[in-house]
């Protein structure tokens, strides 16, 4: 049962209904009104904007149009409304004029299909009182709202920062109203609670492409990797064995290898993404609703729109520096049941890291009045975070998952505890001693592999002298030499004592 049918049985929650109460209060003042409302994923949003849609046309009989970005959420909202008990179009390629003797109220439509249909003068935009703009971060409509010079505007969504940086939401929205927090839906029981489990995971080889994010092609290099596909089954195994999972990744490529392995090794699990026929996707989605512990590897499809509440598990097989996006995943996973009071989160692309974590609270406020500056935040690379290991060094340890170190970040760790900094740099040899010994049979050839490391210790060494403050360059001469010295003297010792393990097997 949807969210909605649950809400058609019994009144709205009170945190919604006070919310739209709020929302009344402001367009009854005078002037046009340009409102943004924000509530998490999970809060039931479309409850929200379906009720407000409805007292809207019962108190000032004019006409509302509900926005959306895609064609599916459409049909979703349209369904939605008519559960409310209100009439509605969908304004698509058939639609042809608001006629005299339609006296439907309200309309859902696409962006791009109602920008058509009033450019070849279909619609009248006076007779229209309402505009509720759906996942409003998007953030794309803002030319087409100029047309409707009589209506109000209401921009609805868990994440109001905008997907483009150069349009932020202040420039188009008067204020922001803030619905509950979802710390404070989970404590009084009307979300999950994530429990969390993150893995570091090296992403120096990801691009970032034109949007901002992540590249497609640089993420299906790096998860369809036999390293990062062996660490999400172990992630599975170890925390979502037999639970209903869901698993996002950035491109179709990975999940078609998730498919793969995940089918191999025996367990139940189907793969889906926005080329997959609307039957099929209607039969995947029912599979993994009656199938028990279904796995559902996706792409860029089941981050809005999508309910299923009997979801325990949400695994994140990707890295993304999208706020929105981020929400929208673990939110897939936050419906909460009379049996399901938590569900779990793995985290494999540093988002947690990124984002803070998911039921954090957020000065949703400050965000809106100063986005340049959550933008700053979001982006702020460490110098370890931007120092690129080059991926012909990369090929040379396929055994080892984690070849990068922050000195920095180890530095600060190690002065926080109160301990040694040389701690940091003997951590740091250790590792790379690891590496050599991880992906060789004989001494001489793990201690040839040194050499593939010549520039990755001379930028550590550079790090660790910043850290250290004003020292010569005859220390830092010294601690390059004596960093090498002493790595080949841990390899030695530690190919040595493996050597005697297996002979003593």
């Amino acid at each position: 049962m949807g969210m909605q049918e649950r809400q058609k049985i019994r009144k709205l929650y009170y945190y919604q209904e006070k919310d739209i109460v709020t929302i009344f209060e402001k367009l009854e003042q005078q002037g046009s009104h340009r409102l943004l409302y924000q509530l998490p994923t999970g809060g039931g949003k479309t409850v929200v904007f379906s009720e407000i849609a409805k007292r809207f046309i019962e108190k000032y009989r004019k006409k509302v149009i509900v926005l959306t970005h895609r064609t599916e959420l459409c049909r979703q909202t349209s369904a939605a409304l008519k559960m409310t008990g209100i009439r509605n179009k969908i304004i698509d390629s058939s639609f042809k004029k608001f006629s005299r003797n339609d006296d439907r109220p309200c309309y859902v439509a696409m962006v791009e299909t109602l920008k058509n249909r009033i450019k070849d003068g279909l619609i009248d935009v006076d007779r229209v009182g309402l505009i509720i703009v759906d996942e409003a971060h998007h953030n794309s409509f803002h030319k087409l709202l100029g047309k409707f010079k009589n209506a109000d505007i209401i921009g609805v969504t868990a994440t109001p920062f905008s997907s483009d940086i150069n349009l932020p939401m202040n420039r188009n929205y008067d204020e922001l109203i803030i619905g509950a927090g979802i710390d404070s839906l989970i404590e009084q029981g009307f979300l999950a609670k994530p429990k969390t489990w993150r893995y570091d995971v090296e992403l120096n080889t990801l691009k970032t492409g034109q949007q901002g994010d992540f590249t497609v092609g640089s993420s299906d290099e790096l998860y369809s990797s036999q390293l990062m596909l062996d660490l999400l089954v172990h992630a599975y195994e170890q925390h979502s064995k037999n639970k209903r999972t869901l698993i996002f990744n950035n491109g179709i490529f990975t999940s078609r290898k998730v498919l793969e392995v995940f089918t191999n090794l025996g367990y139940p699990i189907r793969h889906l993404d926005n080329q997959t026929p609307p039957d099929e996707r209607k039969e995947i989605l029912l599979w993994l609703k009656k199938t028990k512990g279904a796995i559902l590897t996706s792409v860029s499809i089941l981050t809005t729109g999508f309910d299923e509440p009997t979801i325990q598990t949400v695994i994140l097989n990707r890295a993304t520096t999208s706020l929105t996006l981020y929400h929208q995943m673990i939110g897939r996973g936050s419906r909460s049941l009379p049996q399901k009071k938590t569900f779990t989160v793995i985290d494999l692309g540093n988002n947690i890291d990124r984002f803070g974590e998911w039921h954090a609270p957020i000065d949703w406020q400050h965000v809106f009045a100063y986005p340049e500056i959550y933008h700053e935040s979001l982006h702020t690379k460490t110098s370890y975070e931007a120092h690129q290991l080059p991926a012909d060094m990369r090929a040379k340890f396929p055994n080892s998952m984690e070849i990068a170190f922050d000195i920095q970040g180890a530095h600060q760790d190690a002065i926080a505890k109160g301990l040694k900094p040389k701690l940091v740099i003997r951590d740091s040899i250790r590792q790379h001693a690891l590496m050599c010994a991880d992906n060789s049979n004989e001494i001489p050839e793990a201690l040839a592999l040194t050499a593939e490391l010549d520039r990755e210790i001379d930028w550590r060494v550079k790090q660790y002298a910043k850290c250290l403050g004003n020292v010569t360059k005859n220390y830092t001469e010294w601690l390059r030499d004596d960093y090498k010295n002493k790595l080949k003297i841990l390899i030695e010792k530690i190919m040595r004592r493996r050597s005697l393990m297996k002979a003593a097997v």
